[in-house]
């Protein structure tokens, strides 16, 4: 199996891979030979669909990618209730899953349990094991990477969902297979990374 990292801006990725086969329609770049601030800029302003940067070395060209940017960790959860629905939040006109910032002396799993129970006021959740790690770029001030490892999870909790509005989001509902397939239109390509890798499992 092919080996790669795919990090998104917006909706479309950077693609980082030992092969200099094109599988895609996207260009192929050398990472050493590119300026990874100007490609930012060229995806951001959709001049780029998404690109292929070339590395014989796949984690040591990761570690160079990686010192480019300042990278912040978060982690978040897919939530199953009892008939297995999905989690859902609504957050700046998009479907999303429930994530935020790891703090400080805090482990990935207790963070990623936190923002669930904060972001859509559940209890009882309980992680069931890790999904992926996925990776934005992003400019805040400065380009920013970053990571979130997702979990899957599940929660019990019959009680009504209070969207956290104070993070921008305004709804919080479960939705079976059908729903979550509508939901997936209006959402993020990193969302529907971990949405198949959990119906793969």
């Amino acid at each position: 199996m092919l080996q790669m990292y795919k990090v998104f801006v917006n909706d479309s990725p950077i693609i980082l891979t030992t092969s200099q086969k094109n599988e895609n329609n996207f260009p192929t770049l050398v990472l050493e030979d590119c300026s990874l601030e100007d490609l930012f800029y060229e995806l951001q302003e959709n001049r780029l669909n998404g690109v292929n940067l070339y590395t014989p070395d796949l984690e040591i060209g990761w570690a160079v990618f990686n010192c480019f940017f300042v990278k912040i960790s978060a982690a978040g959860g897919l939530v199953l209730n009892n008939a297995e629905e999905v989690l859902f939040i609504f957050r700046n006109g998009k479907w999303d899953l429930p994530k935020g910032k790891i703090e400080v002396n805090e482990t990935i799993e207790m963070a990623a349990i936190r923002e669930v129970e904060e972001e859509c006021g559940i209890q009882n959740i309980k992680l069931i094991k890790p999904l992926l790690t996925t990776y934005h770029l992003y400019f805040y001030k400065q380009i920013i990477l970053k990571e979130t490892f997702w979990f899957l999870m599940s929660s019990d909790d019959n009680n009504t969902l209070t969207p956290q509005l104070e993070e921008g989001i305004t709804k919080v509902s479960f939705k079976n297979n059908e729903q979550a397939s509508i939901a997936l239109q209006n959402s993020y390509k990193n969302i529907l990374l971990v949405y198949d890798t959990y119906l793969k499992m």
